[in-house]
Order: structure tokens, then sequence, then C-alpha cells
């Protein structure tokens, strides 16, 4: 199984390894164009966007900057708007529906590491060059959410369809459809009729 099989599997794999770097340093290249593209050209930013994201929307509209880890492991349904200072560590599958809202300064970040310090450190192989082991899980947005500004929505959460999360939260667990959530962690505030 390749390093990109593991990642993609949720199991712990090498980040330096089986293309990964290369990969990474492409989808960064293609991110430096789209930001510095011209954004009166939205012809040449769906160009740009569609070589970066195969998984992107026509009717998706991203405002720079943008930053991916991959970029290829994210999925964009129909009408996504997402604002200024858009990150996203797709190192696992990443699913936005369709008519999501991500406000400006917001963070999906499928990357984890181990919690013991000795487990996460880096290692130097045989070649001379660093590595350390991480690993993923998939991050989820139904259709109909809206994330406020300053959101950070963690590995392995899904955001029910129809649901808010308020600005400035952190998502570090499933959000039910049709809830209102905020807060550090983030937490169900209300239910929305």
């Amino acid at each position: 199984m390749s390093e990109i099989d593991k990642m993609l599997a949720g199991e712990p794999y090498l980040n330096e390894r089986d293309g990964l770097p290369e990969m990474h340093i492409r989808c960064c290249r293609l991110c430096q164009q789209f930001n510095n593209s011209d954004p009166a050209d939205r012809e040449g930013e769906m160009r740009i966007l569609k070589e970066l994201c195969p998984h992107i929307q026509d009717d998706t509209v991203l405002k720079r900057p943008i930053q991916f880890d991959y970029a290829q492991f994210t999925r964009f349904g129909r009408r996504v708007f997402v604002n200024y200072n858009f990150v996203c560590m797709d190192t696992a599958w990443i699913t936005i529906g369709d008519d999501v809202l991500i406000g400006p300064n917001c963070t999906l970040a499928a990357p984890l590491h181990p919690m013991k310090a000795e487990e996460r450190a880096y290692r130097e192989d045989e070649d001379g060059r660093l590595w350390h082991v991480e690993f993923s899980k998939p991050i989820t947005i139904e259709h109909d959410c809206w994330i406020g500004a300053g959101v950070t929505v963690c590995a392995g959460v899904t955001i029910g369809a129809g649901s808010v999360i308020g600005a400035g939260s952190v998502v570090t667990r499933d959000i039910p459809a049709g809830s209102f959530a905020a807060g550090v962690p983030a937490r169900v505030i209300k239910h929305l009729e």
C-alpha cells in the first residue's frame, strides 16, 4: 500500500514518500498562481482552479488567498462560496456540500499527529531525509451550511446539513443537522427551525 493510499485510508503514513512532496509543491505553485491571478478574469481563475482541484464546480467561488495541502482530495458541491484566507489541509477527503458558505479566515484541518512527543518526533532516514508519522481523518460539511468567520474544523468532523457554525469556533466533534453551534470547542447552542 502506498503512502498516499495509507493517508486516504486514515492509517499512519510518511508524508515525505511516494510522490507526496511533489504533489504538495505542485499544489503550492498552483495556489500561488491563483492567488496572484487577475480577480476580474473568471475564466482564467477557473482554468487554474480546475487544474488545482479536479473536484471543483464551475459555480464555486474562492476568494484570494487560498492554500491547500493537495487540493485534489477536496470535493466542492454546487454554489459554494469561500471567503478570504481559506486554508484546506486535505490529507484526507474533505467534502463540501451544495450551497455552503464559508467565511473569511477559516481552516479545514484533516491531519493528525500522535499525542506522545516521542511518537511524533522527526526522524532521519538512511538518506539523511527527515520524516515523521502522521495520519488523517476526513471532514464533511453537508449541504446548506454556513461556516462563520475564523472557524477551524478539525479532523474527523461532520457538520450536518443546514447547520450554522458561529464565528471563531473550533469544531472538534460532529454537529447534528439543523444546529447552531459555537464556541471553543464548539457545542450546539440551539436547533434551528
